[in-house]
This record gives structure tokens, sequence and C-alpha cells, in this order.
């Protein structure tokens, strides 16, 4: 039989049930990514109860579990999510004052705190003399629990009524800044929103400190404010960002399955306002 060969990338829950990053498997070829799946459930049994709730995706992009894998893919694993330091687009030379006409996108995973003057550093870099609303959003850790990702709940109810102590996050960097990208291009349909920054911590994050800061400029307040709670929902919903809750003697991954598309809800901003 004619085999070929993928690398697997697990995360987060998986990572843990399963001891490792990453796993080659040599597979017949035409087999799809769910038959990947069977092969690496196979060599670890832990894994199989989290199907309903894992997305995949191959070579950085979603897909679905019927597409055929080619030697040499990349197939990651997605479990649940809780919603690379590189930006995706230049900013601005800091000696003349942005273009009005000119998209502006700012993407970067930190594993450091943020600065307290990080969002009207964003906001200066981003804004325009023709801009009339700057639309901040900030996320904190709080101290109340979310809710737990599927498979989590025993874990969980050892908890019940403690407080959180912390956050940690865990990012597959790459795809995060990719579907970044694709969140701020359907801004910029919707809402006419072209600058536009999202900035999203990785690692422990404690009590109280900021975890993801989402900054939107527009002419019109509208549209700031439509383009930030778009820029925030989807970040959560469809980035591949896990979130798991401290506490003393344990932690807990939060969330829900992947979305691995764009929202259906067609709102538009009202450029005029």
């Amino acid at each position: 039989m004619v085999e070929m060969r993928i690398r697997v990338r697990l995360f987060a829950i998986q990572r843990e049930l399963a001891g490792t990053r990453e796993v080659a498997l040599e597979l017949p070829v035409g087999a799809t990514i769910e038959d990947g799946w069977s092969a690496l459930v196979v060599r670890f049994p832990v894994l199989a109860p989290g199907r309903p709730s894992v997305r995949f995706a191959r070579n950085g992009e979603y897909a679905e579990p019927t597409q055929a894998l080619v030697d040499g893919d990349e197939l990651a694993c997605i479990p649940p999510v809780s919603g690379g330091a590189d930006e995706a687009a230049e900013p601005p030379d800091a000696a003349e004052p942005p273009d009005a006409d000119r998209p502006i996108r700012i993407f970067d995973l930190r594993a450091d705190p943020f600065p307290p003057t990080l969002a009207d550093e964003l906001s200066a870099r981003l804004a325009t003399d023709a801009d009339g609303a700057i639309v901040v959003f900030v996320g904190r850790t709080r101290q109340s629990p979310g809710t737990p990702a599927p498979g989590q709940e025993t874990e969980a109810a050892r908890h019940v009524g403690r407080t959180v102590d912390a956050l940690e996050y865990e990012a597959h960097e790459p795809m995060v800044l990719a579907i970044l990208d694709q969140i701020a291009d359907e801004i910029a349909a919707r809402f006419a929103v072209v600058r536009l920054a999202i900035v999203h911590r990785t690692g422990v994050v404690p009590l109280g400190e900021v975890s993801v800061l989402v900054v939107a400029v527009s002419p019109h307040r509208d549209a700031a404010f439509a383009a930030a709670r778009y820029a925030i929902d989807e970040t959560k919903a469809r980035t591949p960002i896990w979130k798991a809750e401290r506490f003393l003697d344990g932690h807990i991954w939060i969330g829900a399955p992947a979305r691995t598309g764009t929202s259906p809800q067609s709102t538009t901003g009202d450029r005029q306002s």
C-alpha cells in the first residue's frame, strides 16, 4: 500500500490529554481528514470523546473532515476556542499623519503585559483628521468563571464556588493572523471601517490584567461601534486561541467549538451618524 506522511498538531486540552504537541502519521494515499483523526485516536484513544467539538485546519485554513489529505500536509486539530507578532500592514511613518484613504491593520499576539498606554498608542497610529470616532474594547481577566469547554464539566464541578486566579492563553499564531485579516476584510465590506487593531495576549494573564484590545476608527460613531463589536465577536468565535481558567489547584479549558466561517449576520453600519 502506498502511503503518505502528514504532521498533526495538537493544542490546549488535546495537547494535555495526548501529552504531545505534534504527531507524525502515515496514511494511505487518498485518506481524508477524518481518516487522519481516526488514525490519531488509535494512537491516543483518550482523544476520542472530544470528536463532536473538534474542528480541523489543513495547512492553516479551516477544512471539512471529508477533504482529502496529501503527502506533507499539516493537520491541526482545533478544540473549543475561547471566543503572531507581525502586523498585517506596516504602521505609518511616525513623522507623517495617517492617510484617511489608506487601510491600516495592526494584528499582534503578545506574551508580555500590555502597557497602560497601548490603546492611546494604537489610536494615534490609526486615526486621521477625518475620523470622528475611536472605539476601544478592552477584555480583562475577571474573577467569575466562564462556560467550560465540552468534556471539562467534571473538572469544572471541582471548582464550583471558587474564583478564577488567572487566565492562560494558547494560540495557533499563523492561523490566528490569517483569520484576523479575513475578519478585517469583512469589516471593511460591511461597515466601511478600514483602520483596525486587534491585539491579544498569550500565556498567563493575572486577575485584572488586559487580555485583548480592539481599536476601530471611523468618521462616524455607529460604524466604529459596529466594527469593534464585530471584531471581538468574530475573534472569539473563529480564531484558534484557547483559554484556560486557572485556580489554586487546577485549571479548566473554556469555550465552544470554533465557527469555521463568516457570521451569517448581515448587519451594516450607519456611515452617516
